[in-house]
Order: C-alpha cells, then structure tokens, then sequence
C-alpha cells in the first residue's frame, strides 16, 4: 500500500514545496501540502501543529519544517501519526527521500585518541581533570600528561591517581627514565616514548610501551625495539615520529609507510602536532589529511595537542575525522558528503538559491517584515516594499527605514547582516534567525544559540511594537 504524506509548510514556501515535490515524480507515496497558517515555516512549533492541524484521515506520516521547534513526539503521540523533521532547506528534500542520501554513520572508529597536557607540571591536579574532562568530552580515549625538561613534578603521581579514580585512561609522556618509572608505578596505561636504550623499563612495569627510535629517522633501531617485545609477546604501540614540514614531512610519511608494510599487524602510533601546531592554517583541514593517512596505512593510535591557540579544536576535529575516514573506508568511498564537520570556514554548497529565485521569492511577500538572504551576488534584504542587494551591510542598513525608532528591530537586523556579510564572504550557508554552523572548531551548541536566537527575534519585534506605539502616544499627547 503507497503512503500518504502530509507535508507542513508556511506560506511563502508552499509554492517551492509544490514545485519540488512535482520534481520528484515519486511513485512510492502520494502527497499534500498544508500551510499551517504562518508565514515563515522555520517559525511553526510543535504547540502550533496541536492547535491548528484537523483532518488527518489517512495520512501515514507527517513532515514538517527541519527548523520546527518544540516537542513533536507528544503531538505525534497525541494524533497518532508519526511527525519527522525534514530537512532544513527545501531544496534538499530529494535528498531526504534518496536512499543515497540517508545520514552516514559515524559512530565507528578505529583510532584512539591521545589528548596531552602538555603543561601538567605547571598546573595543580583540580586543573588537570578539568581538562581531562574537557578532552574527554571532545573525544579523546586517553589523557596524556605531558612533564616538561627541566621542571619538576611532585604530582605526579596524584594526578594520574586522580585521573584513574574518574575512570580515565592515562599516559605519562617524559624524557626521564625516573619520571616514566614514577608515573608507570602511580598506575599509567602508556608510557611515551621508550626507545632501544630504555627498553629494560617496559620489563619494569606493566603499562604499554610507546617505542620510538634510538634517534631520528633511525628506523632500523626501532625495528629491533619492535622484534625485542614482540618475541616476548609483549604489547606495545611504534612510533617512527611525524616531521614538520620543511624538515622532514615527506620523508616521515615514507617512514610510517615502511613500518607499516614491514609489520602489517603492529599497533602504530602518529602525533599529529608537528603539523597541528607548527603549520599556521586552519587545523580541521590539517586533521582530514593526517587521518586519512592514517586510514590508509592502519595507523591506530594518534596523540593530539592544543599548545597553539589555533589548535584549540583540534582533539574534536580528531574524532569527527576518526570517524569520517572509517565511514568512507568502511564503504569505499571519498570522504566526501559524508558529513560537514570538518568544514568550518565554508560549506560545500555555501549559495542554494540564486539571486533570481530570491527575487521571485520576494514577491510573494505581503508583509513589512524584512526577509534576509544571500546568494553569490550578496546579501538580499526584502520585504513587500521592494528589495535591496548589497555587500555591505552599512550600505543596506541606511535603506530600512523601517528600523527608524525601532532600537530593538534594528539590534536584530544588525546582528542578522553582520552574520549575512560574514557567510557571504566565506562562502557559508546563511539562513535568517540561525547560528552560523562552525563545524568541528565550535563546541556544539547549535540547537540552545538557534533557540536563544529565536527566542530574541520574537522580543524584539515584540518590543520594537511596543516602543512604536508608545512613541505614536506620545506624539500625539504633544499634538493635543
């Protein structure tokens, strides 16, 4: 039996949802369209669904704007049809309805992260596990805590203590003999980095081994390293160390690939931070690349830092990356369209609608309320009085005469352009009343500034209603 879908839209939207459903000739469920009573649909909630939605006789299930807000499973469960958010952008319904388009899943991975506190010498142990935490949160497996040349560190052993009584895993990362053996002792999982001269540690203690070579680039020191463990069925994590560039990248990535082909079944280990932290351009690019090496070669286990403040994303950009490269290499794909999150300063389809389809948009307009859009041409700002397209937004602010003795309205606007003008240069999507998405480099927190946003726009054209009529009183008490 073929479905029937009710869709839920607003008014200036229905005619696009017409067009593209007809586009889609779909022949696996038959369709209407509603227009819920609103003009915008990113503005319809739950609470207006359960008032206003009669006569559903028939229907299979119902799809409503991607943006709605509000608690769909209570209406769902109170009209017995199932409501789904569909996308939130029109034009990728097809999309939504494709089997090539269902969401990816990016749950699996097969890398562990390494987090390092590379400062943990420095700072009491309350500040380590809130780091911890933090680096926890954004998905590493493992905190590493960093000691430091020449600097002492009394708590040690508190610290990885602490860190084991919150169920972290821990490694100790030290250039000294005595500071490995302290942190080992303390209950550290990993120790970083033994070498063919401190092998005898790992037959010390229990924690795991990180083996790097005797001296740079000398992988034919770590190859004896590896074959002293494993003929003690030992286990252990290699290391042949990752160059920055200009001294050494290229040759690094030849060496991780002769380790690998040499001993195909060995845990490897890579610290990306060479390139994160010594490389100055935006590091969720630099993490798709490593990780997918990465992926390519088998490699893992990596160690991540945040010393630069330009890295300062770069563990969550890890795991997105971790789980991107899997997702492709799991299905045999590029890595690509499977997810955004590695794409923090442009979008891949920064401009959906052309300056054409705003205009003929715009005329569909009725009321005074200004409408913000942005296509390759620039920042589209519209209402039923006409439209103005700018790249500045100073020079389009001066147009809105609206705005005159409406502070909160024009609050609202100046945030709303100031967003458009920063989304058109980048190459961003923009949609009005939503955060800019920052991928990766932003702490996830979309949905409460998304609501917050709404929440300001709705008071300011509340108050900037009350300041007019008020000013309007006031005026025509002077009159009198």
């Amino acid at each position: 039996m073929v479905e029937h879908i009710l869709f839920l839209t607003g008014k200036l939207a229905e005619k696009r949802l017409h067009k593209i459903l007809v586009s889609m000739q779909a022949t696996d469920f038959s369709y209407e369209v509603r227009n819920l009573g609103v003009s915008v649909a990113a503005l319809m909630t739950a609470g207006m669904i359960k008032r206003r939605l009669r006569d559903i006789d028939g229907v299979s299930r119902i799809i409503v704007p991607g943006l709605c807000r509000g608690d769909l499973d209570a209406v769902s469960a109170k009209l017995n049809v199932p409501i789904i958010c569909g996308p939130d952008d029109l034009k990728d319904l097809p999309g939504f309805f494709g089997r090539d388009c269902q969401p990816v899943d990016l749950t699996g991975y097969d890398v562990t992260i390494f987090a390092e506190i590379v400062e943990a010498p420095q700072v009491d142990v309350a500040w380590i596990l809130a780091r911890a935490r933090r680096y926890a949160d954004d998905g590493a497996d493992v905190i590493d805590i960093g000691c430091l040349p020449d600097t002492d560190f009394p708590h040690l052993e508190d610290a990885i203590k602490a860190l084991k009584q919150e169920g972290f895993k821990v490694s100790v990362d030290s250039m000294l003999e005595d500071e490995l053996l302290r942190g080992a002792k303390a209950g550290a999982d990993y120790l970083l980095s033994l070498n063919e001269s401190t092998l005898w540690i790992a037959d010390e203690v229990d924690s795991v081994p990180i083996i790097i070579p005797e001296k740079h680039g000398d992988l034919t020191s770590l190859y004896r390293a590896i074959d002293t463990l494993g003929a003690g069925n030992r286990r252990f994590i290699a290391d042949s160390i990752l160059g920055p560039i200009h001294f050494g990248f290229s040759d690094s990535l030849h060496r991780y690939h002769r380790l690998r082909k040499r001993y195909p079944d060995i845990e490897i280990m890579m610290g990306v931070g060479n390139i994160t932290e010594l490389t100055e351009a935006d590091t969720s690019g630099m993490n798709a690349i490593l990780f997918g090496v990465c992926s390519e070669l088998g490699i893992n286990n990596v160690l991540c830092t945040e010393v630069s403040p330009h890295a300062c994303s770069a563990v969550r950009e890890a795991d997105m990356a971790r789980r991107i490269m899997y997702a492709a290499k799991k299905q045999q794909s590029l890595p690509k369209g499977l997810d955004n999150s590695l794409l923090t300063t442009h979008a891949r389809k920064p401009f959906p609608y052309t300056s054409e389809e705003i205009a003929e948009l715009s005329q569909e307009v009725r009321d005074p309320n200004y409408r913000v859009q942005v296509s390759e041409e620039g920042i589209h700002v519209f209402n039923r009085d006409g439209m103005h397209i700018e790249k500045d937004p100073f020079a389009i602010f001066t147009k809105l005469v609206l705005l005159e003795d409406d502070a909160p309205h024009a609050f609202y606007m100046g945030v709303e352009l100031a967003k458009a003008q920063i989304a058109w240069q980048l190459g961003k999507n923009y949609m009005q009343d939503e955060e800019l998405k920052w991928g990766a480099a932003v702490k996830s927190a979309n949905t409460a500034a998304s609501d917050s946003t709404l929440k300001l726009t709705h008071q300011f054209k509340a108050e900037g209603s009350t300041l007019k009529a008020s000013r309007n009183r006031k005026k025509k008490h002077k009159a009198s």
